[in-house]
């Protein structure tokens, strides 16, 4: 009987205790882990200019794009669409900034246009008033002991006729010159008789009379002194100068 109920005791405690320990409470799981945030992506933002070096005056071709931006700036031209193109014309050299936004955050970008000032004008130098009638009023040839207003000569008169015409205040000299052939008082009438000759085609021109003044030189002041027909030439002539 003692041995039968050292036996039992220690089951019924190993029972017991079995039993206490499927009684206690199950423990509680923890909480699952949040998920991970949304990554709203930054945007990006690119521009260039075509071309960077152009003088004032000339056209530059803006071209940009964006990513993920909602909205787009220029400065200097205001919004734009996030991507585009547009052609400007900047007289200054202009560095175009561009701003991108979007959820993610913003973006700049910038494109540099170099503008050359135009290239100065040159300015002809202002020539005097007797250089401009030297520049326009031609002299006329006459044939040997001739007074005569030759053909070629008639072109070049119609020509002074014009430039005189349109500069009504300028008075001159018709000078008449010989060559050296024959006497001083010979050529003196000579050259005497191709000034008048001149004149009356000025004034058959509509050139007033009152403008004109007309000496004879004869062959005292020749042009060219070699004893030629081609220098003689140059000598039988109807000369014109500004009247001071």
């Amino acid at each position: 009987m003692n041995t039968r109920n050292r036996i039992l005791v220690p089951v019924a405690l190993l029972l017991a205790l079995v039993t206490v320990a499927g009684c206690k409470k199950k423990p509680v799981p923890p909480p699952p882990p949040p998920p991970p945030p949304i990554v709203v992506p930054a945007p990006t933002a690119q521009i260039t200019a075509t071309p960077t070096l152009i003088t004032a005056g000339d056209q530059v071709v803006l071209t940009w794009r964006t990513t993920d931006a909602s909205s787009a700036s220029i400065d200097g031209i205001g919004d734009v669409p996030t991507s585009g193109t547009k052609t400007v014309t900047p007289s200054v050299s202009t560095s175009y900034h561009l701003l991108a936004r979007g959820e993610g955050g913003s973006a700049e970008a910038s494109a540099r246009v170099t503008v050359n000032p135009p290239p100065a004008v040159v300015q002809p130098p202002t020539m005097s008033e007797e250089e401009e009638f030297r520049a326009n009023m031609q002299d006329i040839f006459f044939d040997y002991d001739a007074a005569t207003i030759r053909a070629d000569a008639q072109a070049v008169l119609a020509k002074d006729s014009s430039y005189l015409a349109s500069h009504p205040n300028v008075k001159f000299v018709i000078g008449g010159y010989c060559d050296e052939r024959g006497s001083n008082e010979y050529n003196i009438g000579l050259g005497q008789n191709r000034a008048d000759a001149a004149k009356n085609a000025f004034v058959s021109a509509g050139v007033a009379a009152s403008r004109i003044r007309v000496v004879s030189y004869g062959k005292e002041k020749p042009f060219c002194t070699e004893s030629t027909e081609g220098c003689w030439q140059q000598n039988r002539r109807a000369g014109f100068t500004l009247d001071r």
